[in-house]
């Protein structure tokens, strides 16, 4: 699904050419996609975990659903800097996410092996993205992807850790 280009008064000239551009917000709301559903599965699982382990992992999924709020707002908003819509649908994010929802409320553990399994793919869809924003000499992309996979890869060691 690639993004459309948002008419502007003034032409996009970063030193980026247009199909570069798009091809970086193409990926890029890939990773819009991917974590937006990680946030709704992790905040769904922040209100319904239950269990010996349920303060920490209350707290544990309450401090990740706050970090990927913030992040969908960076991700959507280089991808406007870019000159192209953010995706912003449900059907959007269905089309274009790689991570399963949660339909249902699975046992404190195999949230955890869910969470720690989408945080792994945000990861991956960041580093499928990186060769394109370096193709493009995109270092603001590169950036957020390189900060989007640092956390990433930390939050996915530490759900690995509460199951060892």
């Amino acid at each position: 699904m690639a993004t459309s280009a948002q008419p502007v008064g003034i032409p996009i000239n970063i030193g980026i050419p247009e199909n570069q551009r798009q091809d970086i917000a193409d990926g890029l709301s890939r990773l819009l996609a991917d974590t937006y559903t990680l946030y709704l599965k992790t905040h769904n699982y922040h209100w319904n975990v239950t269990g010996p382990m349920f303060n920490t992992l209350h707290l544990m999924f309450e401090t990740q659903y706050n970090e990927l709020a913030l992040a969908v707002d960076e991700i959507a908003e280089r991808i406007r800097a870019l000159g192209f819509a953010a995706p912003g649908s449900y059907a959007a994010y269905a089309e274009l996410s790689s991570i399963p929802e949660a339909n249902d409320v699975p046992v404190a553990e195999d949230m955890i092996r869910q969470l720690a399994e989408g945080q792994e793919t945000v990861v991956r869809t960041a580093r499928e993205v990186f060769p394109t924003a370096e193709a493009g000499s995109d270092e603001a992309t590169a950036d957020l992807l390189t900060q989007r996979m640092q956390i990433h890869e930390k939050n996915a060691w530490m759900l690995r850790s509460m199951i060892g």
